[in-house]
């Protein structure tokens, strides 16, 4: 459909109705003029016939008919009308333009019929003698009662048509020019309404490109004005929407992305609409990729699945255990899921959140475990301290030998308990320390803090025929708590003596590089398994636990170590190969930050 401007329809408005209004006043006018003209040639070819009336009477009356002839010439000459005399018969007596012998009787003439009646008749016909247009005006000729005949007075119309031709052309040129004016009024009027218009026009097109800060120009028109102040209200309370919707979008996105739990939505179809970064890694996922795909095309996790086609048919919310299989081995996600609903109650999908809560099991574990073997560990020494205490109470104290026997056992396990509670107060110690950042630091010697701890451990290897041998700068320092670290260091050395077979070699380094301080202990022992080495720093894991028992260890020695090489912001790790003896590394850093 083709479209026309404002304008365009106004101006096409307005001079149709100025054509149309000039039209019918030309015509209106044109009747006016044409109806005063003939009225006003009717009055007086009524004034002359009644002169001419007059003169003939006298005439008519006294029986000369033929002088009347004379008068009527003179006054038609006069007047420069046709003056026609009529006896009341119908005969013509005379005729200013034809003889009166040769004219026809006149009585069936409207107008002689009516003035013959008494009374002025008018007439306006076609002249068959004449050949033109002709008003005819006749009065009676009486004498008193008696009625003589009509005298008749004629003039052609031509004058009036050549009058009215040039009043027309007149009121013609006169309806142009109001014509030429009223269209550039319109021009004008359309222009005040049209501008106004056209700016309210590039006021939406700048709200349709969300330049909601634009104003229209207001008006003087009062309507027109109006309106330009109410679309600027609507413009300014829908930035003001606007902003307020693109501000809580941008919270709602920054809390979607910043989450540390994992979230994503799915609509009625299980279609993923948006997933977070934290679900796109958890699940192995890459966030902008899925967008739009099935749940079932994305996730290769049974579990998973059938926990979004619950969440999306439960009336309630619902939650998950779900068990992943990941490249670092078995994880467990914990999901909670709930309806997504409009604003009028309808269904329009299901968000889902999940939560990493591998750590957490395996923490569980770990506190199972720990539990477990403080239990196993205290019990072993209770049960055998009650165990020698109640064969002294039979009766077993009256031998000297066996008495000092069983309380050396008693002492010993005694000795055991201790051990295993000073390690595990140390333990809670060092965390609690280490939490509130009391323990201080200082840049110190390291190969000093390792001579301390050989001259501790070398009664007990020099029983084995252990060397211990040192290869360390004489001035590496590093920023430590020597006494922390040497308790560190021992606990290192003491396993490796305690592994160690007799007459073998414990090897300690100490060297710099990566920004880093590296100590190592080697021991030429039995080695250990690699699927005991991520849990050899736990509580009371033992790789060997009988020989572990044997040799007199608490299983919280490595745990200790561990916490003294956090406290000083540095990391262990283990190289071990079953049958050839095991590296243990304590990593400190040069420089501690101070942020």
């Amino acid at each position: 459909m083709r479209r026309h401007s404002l304008i365009w329809y106004l101006n096409f408005l307005f001079i149709l109705l100025i054509v149309v209004m000039v039209f019918a006043v030309s015509w209106y006018a044109s009747l006016a003029v044409k109806g005063f003209h003939m009225d006003r040639t009717k009055a007086e070819l009524e004034v002359e016939a009644d002169l001419v009336a007059r003169i003939v009477t006298s005439y008519i009356s006294m029986g000369t008919e033929f002088g009347a002839a004379v008068p009527c010439e003179e006054l038609g000459g006069l007047t420069m009308s046709r003056v026609t005399v009529v006896r009341k018969d119908g005969t013509v007596l005379c005729d200013t333009e034809e003889k009166a012998g040769r004219m026809e009787n006149h009585a069936d003439r409207p107008e002689i019929r009516q003035a013959l009646l008494g009374r002025p008749g008018k007439s306006v016909r076609y002249s068959d003698t004449l050949r033109e247009h002709f008003m005819y005006v006749a009065v009676p000729v009486r004498v008193g009662e008696d009625m003589l005949g009509a005298v008749r007075v004629s003039v052609p119309l031509t004058f009036i048509d050549r009058d009215m031709r040039d009043i027309r052309l007149r009121i013609f040129l006169g309806g142009l020019v109001a014509a030429a004016a009223g269209v550039l009024l319109s021009l004008v009027l359309s222009r005040r309404i049209s501008g106004p218009l056209a700016r309210m026009r590039r006021g939406v097109d700048h709200f349709s490109r969300n330049e909601l800060s634009y104003r229209i120009p207001s008006s003087d028109i009062e309507e027109l004005g109006s309106l330009a102040d109410v679309m600027n209200e609507m413009a300014a309370n829908l930035e003001e929407r606007m902003n307020t919707v693109i501000h809580q979008r941008n919270e709602q996105e920054a809390i979607f992305l910043s989450m540390v739990e994992g979230l994503f939505v799915v609509d009625t179809d299980e279609r993923i609409l948006k997933i977070n970064r934290a679900a796109g890694a958890l699940l192995d996922l890459d966030p902008e990729r899925v967008i739009g795909r099935s749940i079932q095309e994305a996730v290769r996790n049974t579990e998973l699945q059938e926990f979004v086609a619950r969440a999306l048919s439960s009336e309630d919310p619902v939650g998950a255990d779900i068990k992943i299989i990941g490249e670092p081995g078995e994880g467990f996600l914990q999901a909670h899921g709930s309806l997504l609903m409009d604003s009028s109650g309808g269904k329009l999908g299901a968000v889902i959140v999940i939560d990493d809560v591998t750590q957490l099991r395996r923490l569980e574990g770990m506190r199972r475990d720990f539990v477990a073997n403080v239990s196993h560990e205290l019990r072993t020494p209770i049960t055998s301290v009650k165990g020698f205490v109640e064969t002294l109470l039979d009766g077993e104290f009256h031998s000297q030998e066996n008495t000092e026997k069983f309380l050396r056992i008693i002492a010993k396990q005694a000795d055991r308990m201790n051990s295993i509670i000073e390690d595990l107060l140390f333990l809670s110690r060092m965390e609690r320390d280490t939490d509130a950042a009391t323990i201080r630091l200082a840049k110190s010697d390291v190969r000093g803090v390792l001579d301390d701890a050989v001259q501790v451990c070398e009664a007990r290897a020099g029983e084995k025929g252990i060397d211990i041998e040192i290869e360390s700068p004489e001035t590496l320092g590093a920023v430590i708590n020597p006494p922390l670290l040497e308790q560190a260091v021992i606990n290192l050395i003491d396993n490796a003596v305690k592994y160690s077979e007799h007459g073998s070699r414990v090897e300690i380094r100490a060297k710099t590089g990566d920004g880093e301080v590296v100590i190592s202990v080697a021991d030429r022992g039995c080695g250990i398994e690699r699927e005991h080495l991520p849990r050899l720093f736990e509580r009371f894991y033992r790789a060997d636990k009988a020989r572990s028992r044997k040799l007199g260890g608490t299983g919280l020695g490595l745990a200790i170590v561990k916490h003294i090489v956090q406290a000083h912001h540095g990391s262990v790790s283990i190289e071990s190969t079953p049958g050839e003896g095991s590296t243990f590394f304590i990593h400190l850093p040069l420089e501690i930050s101070s942020k």
